[in-house]
């Protein structure tokens, strides 16, 4: 049995390698696809019904699984509308608020919503191995993150660096609110020891390259991972849209909980 989609911002970069993707599998079937008026012309020719508002979708679409890439707010907003009718939500939008993704938390009480900051399975193994890698090597290197991405990326750095970020300074038992640096300018003196620096490139059509680098006495350690197309994401999106079929509200899911943490 294939599994209804309906996919927002279906004109977007994200949106229209999603529905491509929904379109050609035997696993999914595009219930729908939202897109903003002034840019929604064409879409007619997917065969499925078109809106201008997920709200004018969900209540003929029941069970079908939102898949939103599109922005905070609208992210959010998709999710509020999906808890009204019951319908599954996975959210692949970067760069939501403390408040934004606490707001998640309580709305996933009710339905089930999976949240993640890059779907791509690369990266999630990375954010697995690499706290295993920062405790071999120990507090004798120095850490940083760079990330580059398109010309048309919206927030900086990126969720994926922050994510990398986050489980780092975990694994050594700091605070990234306490030790991240975002930049570094002027006479600002020696790196200390307790800093862990996240920069970010912006140029180009870059789909997403991130770098962590560990910096040891004699020797540097540089862990990449680079996507080559959006297609990555995409797939990681619907199998992520797969695996929440099976699953209850109550919590919200991340990549964490499908790779079997």
């Amino acid at each position: 049995m294939s599994i209804p989609v309906i996919i927002m911002g279906a004109k977007g970069r994200m949106g229209s390698t999603l529905t491509h993707l929904a379109m050609e599998s035997d696993q999914f079937s595009l219930s729908g696809v939202v897109e903003r008026a002034e840019y929604s012309k064409g879409l007619e020719v997917l065969g499925c019904p078109v809106a201008h508002d997920l709200q004018e979708l969900l209540s003929s679409c029941p069970g079908a699984t939102v898949i939103d890439f599109t922005a905070p707010e609208v992210s959010l907003s998709s999710a509020r509308k999906a808890a009204k009718t019951g319908n599954p939500v996975v959210i692949g939008t970067t760069g939501l608020s403390a408040e934004q993704l606490a707001e998640l938390e309580t709305l996933a009480q009710d339905i089930p919503i999976f949240w993640s900051p890059n779907m791509s399975i690369g990266v999630n193994a990375l954010v697995r191995v690499l706290p295993m890698l920062e405790r071999i090597l120990g507090e004798a290197y120095d850490m940083e993150i760079t990330e580059i991405h398109h010309h048309h990326k919206k927030d900086a750095p990126s969720g994926t660096a922050v994510k990398l970020a986050q489980v780092l300074a975990e694994s050594r038992g700091w605070k990234m609110d306490e030790v991240g640096n975002y930049g570094r300018q002027g006479i600002i003196g020696a790196r200390p020891e307790k800093e862990l620096g996240v920069h970010a490139l912006r140029g180009g059509d870059v789909v997403g390259d991130h770098t962590v680098y560990f910096f040891g006495p004699g020797e540097r350690i540089e862990v990449t991972h680079r996507a080559h197309s959006r297609e990555n994401f995409a797939r990681g999106a619907l199998r992520a849209a797969t695996w929440l079929a099976g699953q209850k509200p109550g919590r919200l899911y991340s990549m964490g909980q499908l790779l079997g943490e």
